[in-house]
């Protein structure tokens, strides 16, 4: 299966993510539906080469648990570039 490429940004009380195709997003969304009880808090907006979207931090979900979670998914490659 080819990787996911997801880079990922703090933005205030959000994490904004960013994957490279719309179908891709798709299943990096799936996945994370799959770790826990997972909605992002606005649609998912779609570019010519990229989709985003952000996913809220919360008592349980900092970001380092949420980096922690993107990592444990094989599939998913974390990238360096910001989001």
């Amino acid at each position: 299966m080819k990787a996911l490429r997801v880079w990922v940004r703090r933005n205030g009380d959000f994490c904004q993510v960013r994957v490279d195709r719309s179908q891709d997003a798709r299943k990096l969304l799936g996945f994370l539906s799959q770790s826990f009880v997972f909605k992002t808090f606005d649609p998912m907006r779609e570019e010519e080469s990229f989709c985003s979207f952000l996913v809220p931090y919360n008592p349980p979900l900092s970001h380092a648990l949420f980096v922690k979670l993107l990592m444990a998914i094989p599939e998913v490659r974390l990238m360096s570039e910001p989001a």
